[in-house]
């Protein structure tokens, strides 16, 4: 027996996807698996680079997993079992908690390997992917989004596209968001990161790390901003760094000489060096604490870093993207399986389903990112904090959103009570 289409005279989908990074290809993925037909528009064609850490906190993995991502390191993943603290003369191990919501290791696996699986992973579910599709604007009609525009093929021809639903992955640039006049805020804050490959011994390591304080040794200059280190296990190392807007350094630094000043400071035998450099410097913006709102208007869902969905207390954003991708993908699949306002009231649900994820511990974050943008508190809370390691512990869930919101020990209920007790921006 043939399920009969839902898809109405003139459209080309039940639902559009824009952009296959890991917040489009997730979404896509369920989408399709409820058995809807989804239509993925990716501007650029697999395999493609983007700028990352390409490490996944115990938080990213659990999304890997419910997609059904086999993440075993038999299957190409780097494990690692938790993050090396660097700051302050104190070097801490912490391994990821154990937790029952979330898997007690992280992994690394390079972006342009990563994105491509998980858009194969759409594409076998059933999804329609286009390449070379860059989308440039939504089609509105009676106030609600209908499809959008966009230009395909090397000859960038202009093509339009429709469907009843849209969702938004389109990452930072938040194109068709802004198309629709859905502008972000200005008050929650923005990272930039800046990384690149570097052939190393420290290829492999269990941990992740992370420096607190980057110093220019040349000039016996504290930086802004803070640093990490990703081992590949492929014979590289990620190396890159991170400023908050929040820091006075933000928008008036030039980020890769940045890069370069800390890096000429490390250990000459880790390899940070020019001559060992596999590819060039990139940089990113992070969209951070929910700073694009509504999530959800008229026929327009907004999910991953087209919503601002960053954490703010580290930077994590694939994690987060693919989170925010399955909560938008159930919420459509409900949303479609109703008619008329029935529909409307199902998709109306999405934001607030948003919200109670994630909205408290962002709103914690946002004020912790304020804290640390001033240098005086960053270096007490580094000088006096690093040392006892039974709060780093408690830092560490918390930076890393790792922990129990229900049958947690006494740290998960502290974080949890704060996320709640945080008042709205």
């Amino acid at each position: 027996m043939t399920t009969p289409s839902r898809r109405q005279a003139g459209e080309d989908a039940e639902v559009i996807v824009v952009g296959a990074g890991p917040a489009g290809s997730t979404a896509a993925t369920y989408l399709a698996r409820a058995g809807l037909d989804v239509l993925l528009l990716e501007k650029s064609v697999f395999p493609r680079e983007k700028v990352c850490g390409d490490g996944l906190t115990p938080r990213g993995v659990k999304q890997l997993v419910d997609l059904g991502i086999d993440t075993r390191e038999e299957a190409g993943w780097l494990h690692n079992r938790g993050l090396r603290v660097v700051g302050g003369g104190v070097t801490l191990e912490l391994d990821w908690p154990d937790l029952a919501t979330f898997p007690p290791y992280g992994v690394v696996r390079p972006r342009q390997d990563f994105d491509e699986l998980l858009a194969k992973t759409a594409q076998q579910a059933g999804a329609r992917l286009f390449e070379q599709t860059t989308v440039t604007g939504a089609i509105t009609e009676n106030g609600r989004v209908v499809g959008v525009t966009a230009k395909t093929g090397p000859d960038k021809r202009e093509v339009t596209y429709r469907a009843p639903v849209v969702i938004g992955c389109d990452g930072v640039s938040a194109r068709l968001a802004l198309s629709v006049g859905l502008q972000k805020d200005d008050a929650k804050p923005m990272g930039v990161a800046v990384r690149r490959y570097y052939a190393s011994p420290r290829t492999k390591d269990d941990y992740l790390e992370s420096h607190l304080e980057l110093w220019d040794r040349a000039n016996d200059v504290l930086l802004p901003g803070y640093g990490w280190i990703f081992g590949m296990g492929d014979g590289t190392v990620n190396v890159g760094l991170g400023i908050l807007s929040t820091s006075k350094a933000y928008g008036t630094t030039d980020y890769r000489a940045l890069l370069r000043s800390w890096l000429d400071g490390t250990p000459e035998e880790w390899g940070f060096r020019e001559e060992n450099a596999t590819g060039r410097i990139g940089g990113a913006a992070l969209p951070m604490g929910l700073n694009r709102k509504p999530h959800y208007r008229d026929g327009l869902l907004l999910v991953g870093d087209a919503g601002g969905m960053v954490n703010p207390f580290n930077g994590e954003g694939i994690g987060y993207a693919m989170e925010s991708a399955r909560i938008a993908a159930e919420t459509v699949v409900q949303a479609m399986s109703r008619t008329n306002w029935g529909r409307e009231r199902a998709l109306q649900g999405y934001p607030v389903r948003i919200e109670q994820a994630l909205g408290g511990y962002y709103r914690l974050g946002n004020v912790f990112s304020r804290l640390i943008g001033h240098p005086t508190v960053m270096r007490t809370a580094t000088k006096y904090g690093l040392p006892r390691k039974t709060l780093m512990k408690l830092v560490l869930k918390l930076l890393a959103g790792l922990y129990d919101p229900k049958d947690g020990d006494s740290f998960d209920r502290i974080i949890t009570a704060a996320t709640k007790l945080t008042p709205s921006a």
